[in-house]
């Protein structure tokens, strides 16, 4: 059975989610949902940390508890990586019309502002052991940012990294000013002639440090989706590292997988096809 906290929750989300308790608007006070619901103000509280910490609702001290404004959702599907390789070839003008991120949010090109900063750095013990290199081999930082005009917070993090002097056989990897660059890194990386053959996921969850509750605007209840992309050429090399962190509040990972048929062949006593269930 449900705990009394849970049964509340899930009232209260619904009526969020359906769009009886709008955006924006307050929550009713603590002291009447005690008496509506006929919980304590722990058991309460309880329901409301849940759905805090879904990003729901948002809990002023002093003020009271508000419905959160609708943000920015993002969907990253299985066909994602595979769409991104199969744009390689298209001309820069189809490229150029649409991006990941538009992709995986529904959004237009003109409703999202981008900015990337390249830095340099030396490979930490763990990139090193990522792209087989010795630490302290120069690596090219780049930070991307994308926001939905007009909304504070980005609708992700991330931080990506290639091996300096692969990336400097074509200078103009080297150029923050060239992005949001038109095909993303898949096409970067064929201009000096690397083709993917295939990228590994590494997703995680965890609390948001103090830095990203600032920068992703979240609330400290709400987890991050950790997850570290690492692309390999035909050749097996690890040619590029991103990490990335999105709010738990606006992503969501789909995955599907297609299953290969059973082969065909004539049924034999005790196989399953010539079983009667009854």
């Amino acid at each position: 059975m449900a705990a009394k906290y849970d049964r509340i929750a899930t009232d209260l989300r619904e009526q969020i989610l359906t769009g009886q308790l709008g955006p924006g608007e307050r929550v009713r006070a603590e002291e009447e949902l005690v008496g509506e619901y006929g919980v304590s103000r722990n058991t309460l509280r309880q329901a409301l940390a849940a759905l805090e910490s879904e990003g729901l609702i948002v809990r002023r001290h002093g003020i009271g508890t508000f419905v959160r404004e609708a943000r920015q959702r993002i969907c990253r599907t299985t066909d994602r990586y595979q769409w991104e390789k199969d744009r390689v070839l298209l001309p820069r003008e189809e490229r150029a019309s649409i991006g990941a991120t538009e992709r995986d949010t529904g959004l237009e090109m003109d409703d999202l502002q981008f900015s990337a900063v390249y830095t340099e750095e030396p490979a930490s013990k763990d990139l090193a052991a990522v792209f087989g290199v010795a630490p302290g081999t120069k690596l090219l930082r780049r930070v991307h940012t994308t926001r939905k005009r007009g909304e504070k917070a980005p609708l992700a993090s991330g931080v990506s990294y290639l091996v300096y002097d692969v990336a400097a056989e074509n200078p103009e990897l080297l150029k923050s000013e060239n992005e949001p660059w038109p095909g993303g890194t898949q096409h970067q990386l064929s201009t000096i002639g690397i083709e993917l053959d295939r990228i590994v996921d590494h997703v995680s969850s965890r609390p948001p440090t103090a830095e990203e509750i600032e920068f992703l605007d979240i609330d400290p209840g709400v987890s991050v989706m950790v997850m570290r992309k690492i692309s390999i050429d035909t050749t097996d090399r690890v040619v590029e590292v991103s990490d990335i962190v999105w709010p738990g509040d606006r992503i969501e990972l789909q995955y599907t997988t297609k299953l290969k048929p059973w082969p065909k062949r004539k049924s034999r006593p005790g196989d399953v096809n010539s079983m009667k269930f009854g």
